[in-house]
């Protein structure tokens, strides 16, 4: 199972900080988990819409779209932060 974090406005949109998943075989890299949340559909769907700004870190670094993942990483969602 593949922990999954999720941060600041995306926790709120969501109505959660975190949950466990179990991956599907096709979703392999954190681009596809993407997906794969988005296709949840309602506000899943708006969260992770292709050109919303979303980070995402595994392990607690940052990480791109093609990055793998495996059954016992930490995947954290969060927006970008901007700051002064």
């Amino acid at each position: 199972m593949v922990r999954v974090l999720y941060f600041a406005r995306l926790r709120e949109l969501l109505g959660r900080a975190s949950e466990s998943i179990e991956l599907p075989p096709e979703v392999s890299t954190v681009g596809a988990l993407r997906t794969y949340l988005m296709s949840r559909g309602g506000v899943w769907s708006d969260a992770f819409a292709e050109g919303r700004a979303v980070r995402i870190a595994v392990n607690q670094e940052m990480v791109q779209p093609a990055t793998p993942i495996g059954s016992d990483d930490e995947v954290a969602f969060f927006p970008p932060v901007t700051g002064g």
